[in-house]
Parts: C-alpha cells; sequence; structure tokens
C-alpha cells in the first residue's frame, strides 16, 4: 500500500511541478529554469543526506557497476527542459498524460526485453491492451 501512496505522491508532485517550472521559465528562460531546478534539486538532497546519516560517501559512485547508470543525473536535464516544453505547448493534463502513457510504454518494453539489469518479463496481452485504452484514453481527452 506504500508504494501506491508514494507513487501517487510523486505523479501529483510531477504535475505541479510541470506547472511551476513552465512558469518560472516564462519569467526567466528555459535553461535558467531548468538550472535553478537542478541547483535547487541538489541542495536538497544533499541537505537530506546530511540529516539522514550517510549510509555511503559519494565514493561509491566510483563503484557502480554499469557506468551508464550515473547519466540518469544528466537525463533529468533534458526531461525538465521537455516537460516544460510540453506543458507550455499542450497544458497541463495533456502534456503529463502523453508524458505518463510514454513512461509505460518504455517501462515496459524495458521489462518485455530485461535490458538494464531489470528483472525479463513474459508479454502479456492484458497490458497491451491496457495500454491501448491509455492511448484511446488520451484521444478521447484531446478530442474537440
Amino acid at each position: 500500500m506504500m508504494g501506491w501512496i508514494i507513487a501517487i505522491i510523486s505523479g501529483a508532485l510531477m504535475s505541479i511541478q510541470g506547472v511551476f517550472n513552465t512558469g518560472v521559465t516564462k519569467q526567466t528562460s528555459i535553461w535558467v529554469s531548468s538550472s535553478f531546478v537542478q541547483i535547487s534539486a541538489f541542495v536538497v538532497c544533499m541537505a537530506a543526506w546530511f540529516i539522514t546519516g550517510r549510509e555511503s560517501s559519494f565514493g561509491a559512485l566510483l563503484k557502480v557497476d554499469n557506468k551508464y547508470m550515473l547519466l540518469g543525473g544528466a537525463m533529468g536535464a533534458f526531461i525538465t527542459y521537455t516537460v516544460i516544453k510540453s506543458v507550455d505547448t499542450l497544458g497541463p493534463a495533456k502534456a503529463i498524460m502523453i508524458i505518463v502513457t510514454a513512461q509505460l510504454i518504455v517501462a515496459y518494453g524495458i521489462e518485455l526485453l530485461g535490458i538494464f539489469g531489470i528483472e525479463k518479463v513474459k508479454f502479456e496481452w492484458r497490458r497491451l491492451i491496457g495500454l491501448v485504452l491509455i492511448i484511446g484514453g488520451i484521444i478521447t481527452f484531446k478530442w474537440e
């Protein structure tokens, strides 16, 4: 149950953050806004690290097996950029629906192929039907 609650909070925060970041971008620029997002996230993460006991040090990053996984931080900059641009051009609801659908499709593909160290799962028609229903919902929502 806790996983569900955390996921719901995450989705809500992502939607609100997209709107906030788009508002800041309109008053500054996309790269100033994106930089501020990343810097403020760094400050919050460092504060949390100091407060929570520091189970590991930054030296542990040198021991990460698959070094390509360290690209997650750099991807964060592009995620911030693309969320801002999509919310600005599509509006929050449409943008987030498409973003979440893309996340589901890519995540399911990762699971099906068993890539990036994720355990491979077998194909299930019901999951594909679920994705088709979500895409149908986006089309219905977008329909004017």
